[in-house]
């Protein structure tokens, strides 16, 4: 065999062994907005769709920067039915299904501004999809079962506060992801599950910015992927994610996480969201007042979909006024509703950290790198919003965002109804344990990035090898 000939074959193995490298279960999951035009409405209006919208081990390839100036969300590829398909769907804490938009559907969004393409799913081209019926128990779950029709199955109709809608019926078919196999590795898993075919969306969620192909629910009801999971024996209802502020990506897994070590919290029962006991708060030392209904009914939420940090008006006050005493500056108001200044010296030395206390002495610290932002060079703005954010009883509540979340472990134990985190560099890895006691590491991802566990140096390594190989033969 001629040397070009041998040299076309280790380029067209090596452009392989790049294509398939990927990250008990973990998804590469990606900020929706990494890299972005920085423009302060964009987060902000997302926050608001999203505040009215709220409703094994795995390896989830996470995509996404957790900046507050970028704006946006987390995503991740998951694969749905028979052959599997790729899907990028929101990683979303704050709600309980997994959907995807369906064949046909002439108000779905046709295209977006992410790096990928948008797919509808199509009942027909699966094997193995399956419409579920009105005496599915998936269907009680959603207490839909008494209104079902026989003819359509079991469908749904969701209304968000903002006016955007999503209508389909519920499938029945394969759900692929990656299960761990060891370090830095894993395997394709396929089990079935339910999840909605959307096929009409109206209001933002009809529209082409920057969309994804649906959301995957990871909320605390019998009808989110992790309750299915773990219903099956396939996984824990434990799920964990660090996301990098940084270098953007980060680590999305589920299973229990054996390292690093996280210190927990209980979470407060009978809630809709991830709710936690705000016990007290302070500026590097300097306590402030919490409103009595925040302490009362531990009225805190920790929503990874949401972008930054939200307080009642008199505790938002309280807070900017104690850390301006600690470095004044000049502040000015920008598009409204942003709190900025300029400054030319290093943050975390001139600006004092913000601690929360939740109960059982759980502390989590936000430095002024993660509450403080860039708009451009030596202009910085604050993260912290005053939210008026309250419940359907009008209780004041306090909801935390990515803002606070990035640049930490933070894990979701359904099983002890327990919320943990420990601060950790979340472009390394961490260690999760599968069933039989085994413990794996698992890497961080950026789908915007090259591979996650192929550096450039691996590579050329691997690269350099077959060229020996080939010119050997």
């Amino acid at each position: 065999m001629e040397l070009r000939r041998k040299l076309c074959i280790v380029f067209a193995v090596f452009v392989i062994v790049i294509e398939f490298a990927s990250g008990n279960f973990v998804f590469k999951v990606q900020h929706k907005f990494a890299g972005k035009e920085k423009k302060l409405e964009h987060f902000k209006s997302h926050d608001t769709r999203r505040h009215s919208r709220m409703l094994a081990s795995i390896d989830l390839p996470l995509g996404g920067d957790s900046r507050v100036d970028s704006v946006g969300l987390y995503f991740t590829k998951i694969k749905l039915g028979s052959p599997p398909k790729e899907y990028h769907v929101q990683v979303d804490t704050g709600s309980d299904i997994l959907w995807v938009n369906c064949v046909p559907c002439p108000k779905c969004p046709s295209k977006t501004n992410l790096n990928f393409h948008l797919s509808l799913f199509d009942v027909n081209a699966s094997s193995t999809a399956k419409k579920v019926g009105c005496d599915d128990d998936f269907c009680s779950f959603i207490s839909q079962s008494d209104s079902c029709q026989p003819a359509v199955g079991c469908s749904y109709h969701i209304v968000y506060a903002d006016e955007s809608t999503s209508d389909g019926n519920f499938i029945r078919d394969k759900l692929t992801l990656e299960q761990v196999t060891g370090d830095l590795q894993t395997g394709p898993l396929g089990q079935e599950v339910v999840f909605g075919c959307g096929s009409d969306q109206s209001g933002q969620l009809g529209k082409s910015d920057s969309a994804v192909d649906g959301v995957m629910g990871f909320g605390q009801s019998n009808t989110s992927v992790l309750s299915q999971l773990a219903a099956t024996g396939d996984a824990k209802r434990v799920f964990s994610h660090c996301l990098d502020n940084v270098k953007g990506g980060g680590i999305f897994a589920v299973g229990v996480v054996d390292s690093p070590k996280v210190k927990t919290t209980p979470m407060v029962p009978n809630q809709m969201h991830y709710n936690v006991m705000l016990m007290g708060m302070d500026v590097d030392g300097t306590a402030l007042d919490l409103p009595p209904s925040i302490l009362r009914n531990g009225g805190t939420i920790v929503d990874s979909g949401t972008t930054l940090a939200y307080f009642p008006k008199v505790l938002y006050d309280s807070l900017i006024e104690t850390i301006l005493a600690r470095q004044p500056v000049k502040l000015h108001i920008v598009e409204d509703t942003f709190q900025c200044f300029s400054f030319s010296e290093n943050i975390d030395e001139a600006f004092p950290p913000v601690s929360f206390e939740f109960e059982d002495s759980v502390k989590l610290t936000v430095y002024p790198h993660d509450y403080l932002f860039t708009l451009e060079k030596e202009l910085y703005c604050f993260g912290w919003q005053a939210g008026e954010l309250t419940t359907d009883e009008r209780t004041e509540v306090i909801l935390l965002g990515d803002l606070v979340l990035s640049n930490k472990l933070v894990v979701y134990d359904l099983e002890n109804e327990v919320i943990g985190w420990a601060d950790h560099n979340c472009s390394s890895s961490i260690k999760v344990k599968d069933g039989s006691g085994g413990v794996y590491s698992v890497g961080a991802d950026n789908l915007s990035s090259a591979p996650p566990f192929l550096t450039i140096g691996k590579l050329l390594t691997i690269l350099s090898t077959l060229i020996a190989m080939a010119l050997l033969h």
